[in-house]
């Protein structure tokens, strides 16, 4: 059974990944909106409106949406990203057309009554505070916005406090208006699914969306530099990054490989340099988010503010030593490990779904396995470190939060890099 793609006359794409040999479908609506298409104003409107959407329409309370997926045995849940947001169901089969119906109703027709905003506008402050008391994840939000500086990309997606407080009815449902449009949703499901049913359905339920939408995104502009937050904290947490490659780069694997080879796994060489030989990290990883027209590469560990000044010069030494010492072993290691977890994470229909809608709502096609495998498999050594080279010459990005006087000055970081 191939993955299949129709556009209704809207412009709603529909695109279903079909395995007849599970009992499950997974269902979702994916825009291309996120918090990257919001104006500075009214930073974390896409992920106050991705709440909003559960809670009623003219016909359903916010009790209700549930109570119905629940009592088909059904889970549903949605996220926000930077250029992304979903609203998805996991369900038995014979549950697709009930589970698609309420997405419709949910996305098409919501009344988001003021009881209902104050509500969730103190669960979302709620959200952020548990955020700004995990600094593990709140160094990741000061690292983005260090990175691109005064832009919606760089925004953090909870957004700010004084902000959530003042968002209004009138402008959630303009926002709505504004960017949930046929021809920015793909309706996604991956399972034991027919696409023409499917697609039957979608002409039955979406009615109500508006055909155009007029969302746009200024051009991303990575600058670099470095903030430092002092903090009474038990570990201070450092990311050290880069200016990475746009998704549609053809050296986004390449970039991938390389993380794999420093930082993607107990056996990478910064897992094995920081924390096994000198102990000087729990938890020290290497990461990629590709954008559309960006991207970033880094580096997070946390440590004793008494290790602070040996770890990020030993994090540098295992930049610039990748050169010259990549061996055959890692690169085969890395594309191995590239492999197996894309083939492991399409084990779960979800992924799947997602999978499919993102490929479809970034590059106007359905993801190509074998295209996938084939370009994993032809990464080389010329071309991990090609990508090595393009990203650790541009201006790092350092952020570090905790207890941080000891961390050496910035300059003498790029200058360390540069050598």
């Amino acid at each position: 059974m191939s993955i299949q793609i129709s556009t209704l006359s809207s412009g709603l794409r529909i695109i279903t990944d079909p395995i007849d040999n599970v009992e499950s479908v997974a269902i979702g609506i994916y825009a291309a909106v996120g918090t990257r298409h919001e104006d500075m104003p009214e930073n974390g409107i896409a992920h106050m409106v991705e709440h909003m959407l559960f809670k009623g329409t003219p016909t359903r309370s916010a009790k209700d949406i549930v109570d119905i997926i629940e009592g088909a045995g059904g889970h549903m849940n949605a996220y926000t990203s930077r250029e992304v947001t979903s609203y998805h169901i996991h369900c038995l089969k014979e549950q697709a057309p009930l589970a698609l119906e309420i997405l419709s109703d949910m996305v098409q027709n919501p009344t988001m009554p003021e009881d209902e905003i104050s509500r969730e506008r103190n669960v979302i402050l709620q959200e952020i505070g548990m955020v700004n008391d995990s600094p593990d994840e709140l160094v990741f939000d000061l690292f983005q916005e260090n990175a691109f500086p005064g832009q919606a990309l760089g925004a953090p997606i909870l957004g700010r406090e004084n902000i959530i407080r003042a968002l209004s009815r009138e402008q959630m449902m303009h926002y709505v208006q504004t960017h949930y449009a046929a021809d920015n949703i793909v309706v996604s499901a991956a399972g034991n699914v027919c696409h023409d049913d499917i697609v039957l359905w979608a002409e039955k339920f979406f009615r109500n969306l508006p055909e155009k939408h007029s969302s746009g995104t200024t051009a991303a502009r990575y600058k670099g530099g470095e903030m430092r937050i002092e903090r009474k904290l038990e570990q201070a947490h450092i990311v050290l990054g880069f200016e990475g490659m746009g998704r549609d780069s053809k050296r986004v694997d390449a970039v991938r490989a390389l993380s794999m080879v420093l930082g993607g796994g107990m056996s990478s060489r910064l897992f094995q340099e920081i924390r096994e030989k000198r102990g000087l990290a729990y938890s020290v990883y290497s990461f990629q988010y590709p954008y559309a027209d960006s991207g970033l590469f880094g580096i997070y560990a946390g440590t004793d503010p008494e290790r602070l000044q040996e770890l990020v010069p030993a994090i540098t030494d295992v930049l610039r030593g990748l050169a010259d010492t990549l061996a055959d072993e890692e690169i085969v290691k890395a594309k191995t490990l590239m492999r197996s977890n894309f083939l492991m994470s399409r084990e779960s229909m979800m992924t799947r779904a997602d999978q499919q809608a993102k490929h479809l709502l970034h590059f106007g096609k359905a993801l190509d396995v074998q295209k996938r495998l084939q370009k994993i498999e032809a990464l080389d050594r010329h071309a991990i470190i090609q990508a090595a080279n393009d990203i650790f010459v541009r201006p790092p990005t350092l952020t570090a939060l905790g207890p941080v006087s000891a961390l050496e000055p910035y300059d003498k970081i790029e200058k360390r890099l540069a050598a």
